[in-house]
C-alpha cells in the first residue's frame, strides 16, 4: 500500500520520544507514523490483504474523525487501534474461520510419522497451534480483543482500555480469563510436554 503526501519526508513524520505526535488533520503523517504497528496487528488477525484494507479504512475514519481525537485522553496510537479494532470486529468471521482453519489443518501434519527428535519437537509445536488457534476462536469477543491488543500489539492496560472504550478493570478481568483458558487448553491431556 502507497500513500503519497505533500509533507516532510518519512524520517521527520516518526516524531522522536517526547515530540509532539502527527495532527490527526495531516493523514501522511498519521499514517507514516503508525501504518506499521497497526499493519502488524490487523495482519496477525486476519491476513495481510484484508490487514490492508483495514488499515487504509482506519486512517480514513481517522481522518473524517479527527475532532474526536482528545490528545489529553492519551497518545493518538490506542485511539487508532480502537478504529482498527470496530472495523476488525466486521471481519470477525473471518478471523474466527482463519483460527479454525489452522486448528483443522494441524492435526493433519501431526499424524505424519516422526522419526527423530527434531519431527517429533515438530508434531508438538503443531499440536499446540492447533490448541491455541481452538482455544482462540472459542474465545469471547472482548477476551480475544484484549488478549490480542496485548500480545500482539503489545499495548499496555490503560492503552487497551482506551481502545476498547472499557475500564481498567475489564481489560484486567478479560485478559485474565483468556490467559486462564488459553493455559488450561495448554495443560489438558494429550497436549503439549
Amino acid at each position: 500500500m502507497t500513500v503519497t503526501t505533500q509533507h516532510d519526508p518519512p524520517s521527520a513524520a516518526h516524531p522522536p520520544p517526547g515530540d509532539a505526535e502527527p495532527d490527526p488533520a495531516d493523514l501522511g503523517a498519521m499514517f507514516d507514523a503508525y501504518a506499521r504497528d497497526l499493519l502488524r496487528y490487523a495482519g496477525r488477525r486476519v491476513g495481510e490483504q484484508v490487514a490492508e484494507d483495514v488499515v487504509a479504512q482506519t486512517f480514513l475514519i481517522a481522518y473524517e474523525q479527527r475532532h474526536r481525537h482528545d490528545a489529553t485522553r492519551g497518545p493518538m496510537l490506542p485511539w487508532l487501534y480502537g478504529i482498527c479494532g470496530n472495523l476488525l470486529r466486521r471481519h470477525q468471521r473471518t478471523e474466527v474461520r482463519a483460527l479454525r482453519a489452522v486448528a483443522a489443518a494441524q492435526p493433519h501434519a501431526a499424524d505424519e510419522d516422526a522419526p527423530d527428535a527434531r519431527s517429533a519437537e515438530r508434531v508438538d509445536a503443531q499440536r499446540t497451534v492447533a490448541r491455541v488457534a481452538t482455544t482462540l476462536a472459542k474465545l469471547p469477543r472482548r477476551q480475544r480483543e484484549v488478549l490480542l491488543l496485548f500480545a500482539v500489539a503489545e499495548l499496555e492496560y490503560a492503552e487497551i482500555a482506551q481502545a476498547l472504550g472499557i475500564p481498567l478493570g475489564s481489560v484486567q478481568s478479560a485478559l485474565h480469563r483468556a490467559r486462564t483458558k488459553i493455559k488450561s487448553a495448554l495443560a489438558a491431556p494429550g497436549g503439549p510436554r
